[in-house]
């Protein structure tokens, strides 16, 4: 089985349309695929009953892939403050045994992270701590427009320290054409102070206008997904 965790540099990353366009190209590919969402904040209630925005977005990007969570809070605070105002606190153990029970069932399972690896879950339980338990490698996304070069090296060399395998990095919101030589000096000046790879550089999405199919279309050209996945994948090679 083919395993990924994705997390964002900061709460701004638009992981979600990687998360989302990753797992419906795979999908699309013939992968059976799921997703595992371990926690949201600021779920919306309909009808008695709570949704993940975030998985509603997977479904709405292919209603074939699976989705699971284990918790699930209405306020929009970090997870550790969101729990707390339901009075519950997040168990890590919890979140274990609902990944083990998702192990080998399908081909591919990308776990979705909250906001980076610093996010507190419950006491001396952060976001790094729960991609150190599952043992699988991370996939960075960084928003070129939301996060400073200083914030991205930090984030790596924390996740280096702490021995997390880190597979690589999707830049997101990467305009079409700029001067800006922040921006443009980005991805190179990430793989030159670090050891990690870009592999992937995509643009701004709008949910309210994006369409699943433009999604997919964006990830095949624009992201390595044999290098982010770790497998060659013969429908690309044709």
């Amino acid at each position: 089985m083919i395993e990924l965790f994705i997390t964002g540099s900061d709460k701004f990353s638009d992981k979600i349309f990687v998360t989302a366009g990753l797992t419906a190209t795979m999908q699309s590919l013939g992968y059976s695929t799921a997703v595992y969402k371990p926690v949201e904040t600021g779920v919306i209630e309909k009808n008695g009953f709570v949704q993940s925005p975030d998985l509603a977005y997977i479904k709405f990007s292919d209603p074939y892939i699976k989705t699971y969570f284990t918790y699930l809070f209405k306020d929009a605070s970090n997870p550790l403050l969101a729990a707390a105002k339901e009075n519950i606190i997040i168990d890590k153990n919890q979140i274990l045994a609902d990944y083990q029970k998702l192990e080998d069932i399908n081909e591919l399972l990308v776990v979705d992270g909250v906001s980076g690896l610093a996010t507190p879950l419950s006491k001396n339980f952060l976001e790094e701590d729960m991609v150190k338990m599952l043992d699988i490698p991370l996939l960075l996304v960084v928003s070129v427009i939301n996060s400073s070069i200083n914030n991205i090296i930090l984030t790596i060399n924390h996740a280096v320290e702490k021995n997390i395998s880190i597979r690589g990095i999707i830049l997101t919101n990467y305009p079409d054409n700029t001067d800006n030589a922040d921006i443009k000096m980005l991805p190179r000046l990430i793989e030159e102070y670090t050891n990690v790879k870009i592999l992937g550089i995509l643009p701004h999405f709008d949910k309210a206008d994006l369409n699943p199919n433009d999604l997919i279309t964006e990830i095949l050209g624009g992201v390595d997904i044999e290098a982010v996945l770790n497998v060659r994948i013969a429908k690309l090679q044709l």
